[in-house]
């Protein structure tokens, strides 16, 4: 395989065109000013992305309040994509309108390195390894905000990507980072880079637990 750079956080997301469910897209302008949500599935008619996309149709409302927009992707051909959708709706009781990404060649899968390079059994009947469960938030600027990958066994929760971008989007805005296990409404902690002096101005009711944690209350309406 050619070598090619290694995706980090900050990193631009790679462009690319491909075929969807919804018709041929370019990556980038498909992204435009929004957030984006792209996650990959090993394959279609299988039981744990079945659930999974059921349960990201099912979310979408949630996601498109934010800005955000998803996108997914299978190793299988749009045909195929558009069969899948009528029965991941039919079993999950879900209306999927985002589109999947076609990528029987992987070319997608090894831009983004969603390859499964652990289990080199877990192949296609033409001997091409299937993409694990990759999960990769976006925003607006094309950077790479938060890399997740699942195990071809292990279904995703829902969830917690959309509290991450609800983490993502609240420090954006206000300057501040979350704790362990927080969702909007909790306190925040605010950022390192923001003075004791400059807190009392941006957040009148921080306090100081220890000189490097300080935690402070956000109006919730403030976090949308």
């Amino acid at each position: 395989m050619s070598e090619k750079a290694t995706l980090r956080l900050g990193s631009t997301a790679p462009d690319f065109e491909s075929e969807t469910s919804n018709g041929k897209i370019s990556f980038h302008d498909f992204i435009g000013d929004s957030w984006v949500v792209l996650f990959s599935h090993p394959d279609d008619f299988t039981p744990v992305c079945t659930t999974e996309l059921g349960a990201f149709a099912k979310l979408e409302p949630e996601f498109s309040k934010r800005g955000v927009k998803l996108i997914g992707l299978s190793a299988n051909g749009t045909e195929s994509h558009k069969a899948w959708i009528k029965d991941i709706d039919e079993i999950t009781g879900s209306k999927l309108t985002f589109p999947i990404i076609a990528d029987p060649e992987r070319k997608v899968a090894h831009l983004y390195d969603m390859i499964d390079y652990q289990d080199a059994s877990n192949v296609d009947d033409k001997g091409v390894q299937f993409t694990i469960r990759s999960v990769f938030i976006i925003d607006p600027n094309k950077k790479i905000r938060l890399i997740l990958a699942y195990p071809a066994s292990t279904g995703r929760n829902t969830a917690e990507v959309l509290r991450v971008v609800d983490s993502l989007q609240t420090g954006d805005k206000h300057r501040i980072t979350t704790p362990i296990n927080w969702v909007p409404g909790d306190d925040v902690i605010v950022h390192p880079s923001v003075s004791n002096e400059e807190a009392k101005t941006l957040f009148p009711k921080f306090r100081i637990i220890k000189p490097y944690l300080r935690l402070t209350p956000l109006d919730v309406s403030e976090q949308k």
